[in-house]
């Protein structure tokens, strides 16, 4: 099996061309280290059957793997043609209103009040992912008369995009609430949230979604941007949906927002994800482009924690061969030394907290003794996530009683979770984590890790403790820590 030396994380869709045993197994055997279930397709009897199979590969593999519920949210469309499709032409009138009959050349049904309460003179509607641009002339309560200023062919059901406006729609739909309450009974790690506009979005997950979920706040729309850093206080991480986002914003404004929401995501501590069209053209095609070679390499090198692979492993050609090439870019870019020096130029001070100060402290005696590994303790993933925050040079390994906290950590940049029984005390903290460290291949016998903990044990939160250990020669494995899900 591959050893996961890199440190950022690949996310894999899964869909029609994956949802079975042996092509989630090879999956993650080509690099995979968390997999999306997208809920804007297939049912639930489906979706459990493929979260078994991932908890089947799991135990396979002897490593927690990270589970995402990505949510539908609310979805915009025009009707129906009565031919299916029609031609509209630059300077046209086209008229969009609440009737329930078919379209035609000049007026289309838009099934969507809110949309209405929304609209104002000179405002643009985009159609079909921004393919057709529509500008309102005049508007009321259940029509607007528009203006194509960019035409083209329009088809049945195609997607609505209102640029610039906060709609008065909640992010969960009544499907989304029935998908959520379903993920969260199944196990899902992260519910990642579409749709999302304001920091209300977010709350309202997570009242409905219970403290065993982590919410993943996707930002696919201008108002998501303007109210960004409300949204990442509530949410435990980000996803930059970069296709969405760039259809309601102009194309040079993606690349600078997508490099603040990671640096923000950085300083908070929390993952980001950077999403779509990443290696788009494999969904037909064996290689990608060299410019998406680029764009997964340029994400690596601002630090964002996870890439995601949507289309190409979902419903491409080549899924297994996407999940390779995505791994062998990040493990190139992350031996350029230049890699380093974005990382370090990019560093966030620490906190005046007791946590931070050690957190840092262990990345800077680590890199000044040469140290194979630093490892933490942790039951809640706070001690994880502010190791991770370092984006210190050699692996994190993070011990944990918790399964489920091993399972969300596992998008988070540079950390590999071992799921195992808490330490008793002191000397089975440090005989636990020099086995650990030693029997997955991560320290040479003689080689030193540095420790953080918190003491008492089995105390979250309470990081306090700092500790250099020599690995010590094993003898056998017979004391080894016996995880129920073990690194691999």
């Amino acid at each position: 099996m591959r050893r996961r030396s890199r440190k950022a994380k690949i996310l894999a869709t899964l869909g029609p061309a994956t949802e079975n045993r042996d092509m989630v197994a090879a999956l993650y055997q080509a690099g995979a280290d968390a997999f999306r279930l997208n809920f804007s397709h297939g049912d639930h009897a489906g979706k459990e059957a493929v979260y078994r199979i991932i908890r089947e590969t799991e135990k396979d593999a002897l490593h927690p793997v990270t589970v995402v519920a990505d949510l539908q949210g609310p979805k915009l469309r025009v009707g129906a043609f009565k031919g299916g499709k029609i031609e509209l032409t630059q300077g046209a009138i086209f008229r969009v209103d609440l009737k329930k009959s078919k379209g035609s050349a000049e007026r289309v049904a838009l099934p969507h009040p809110e949309i209405f309460a929304a609209l104002q003179p000179g405002m643009d509607l985009l159609l079909d992912d921004g393919r057709i641009r529509l500008r309102v002339a005049k508007c009321g309560k259940d029509f607007a008369e528009t203006e194509v200023m960019i035409g083209g062919t329009l088809s049945d059901n195609k997607g609505v995009n209102l640029p610039g406006a906060v709609l008065p729609l909640a992010a969960l739909t009544a499907k989304d609430r029935r998908d959520l309450a379903f993920a969260v009974n199944l196990g899902v790690d992260w519910l990642a949230l579409s749709f999302v506009q304001r920091p209300e979005d977010i709350a309202e997950a997570r009242k409905l979604a219970g403290p065993n979920v982590a919410i993943m706040a996707k930002i696919e729309k201008p108002a998501a941007v303007e109210r960004f850093d409300e949204i990442l206080e509530l949410a435990d991480g980000i996803m930059v949906a970069r296709g969405d986002l760039g259809v309601e914003l102009a194309p040079e404004q993606v690349p600078s927002i997508q490099k603040q929401i990671v640096r923000a995501g950085r300083r908070a501590g929390k993952p980001v994800v950077v999403a779509t069209q990443m290696l788009d053209s494999m969904v037909r095609a064996p290689e990608p482009t060299r410019a998406e070679a680029s764009d997964v390499a340029t994400a690596v090198y601002d630090g964002g924690d996870a890439v995601m692979l949507s289309a190409e492993t979902a419903v491409g050609a080549y899924p297994v061969e996407t999940v390779d090439i995505m791994h062998r870019i990040i493990d190139r870019v992350e031996q350029d030394p230049l890699h380093r020096e974005f990382l370090d130029a990019a560093r966030t001070p620490p906190s005046p907290t007791a946590a931070d100060a050690l957190s840092a402290a262990a990345h800077q005696v680590a890199h000044t003794i040469g140290a194979s590994a630093i490892l933490t303790y942790t039951q809640s993933g706070a001690t994880a996530l502010r190791a991770a925050r370092e984006r210190p040079e050699m692996p994190v390994l993070v011990l944990t009683p918790n399964l489920a906290m091993a399972r969300r950590l596992g998008l988070v940049w540079g950390l590999r979770c071992i799921h195992g029984d808490d330490a008793r005390d002191f000397d089975d903290m440090v005989e636990r984590a020099c086995r650990a460290a030693r029997f997955r291949g991560y320290a040479e016998t003689g080689g030193r890790v540095v420790m953080i903990a918190g003491v008492p044990f089995g105390t979250p939160g309470a990081t306090n403790l700092l500790h250099i250990a020599y690995i010590p020669p094993f003898d056998d494995r017979r004391h080894a820590d016996r995880p129920v899900i073990g690194d691999e």
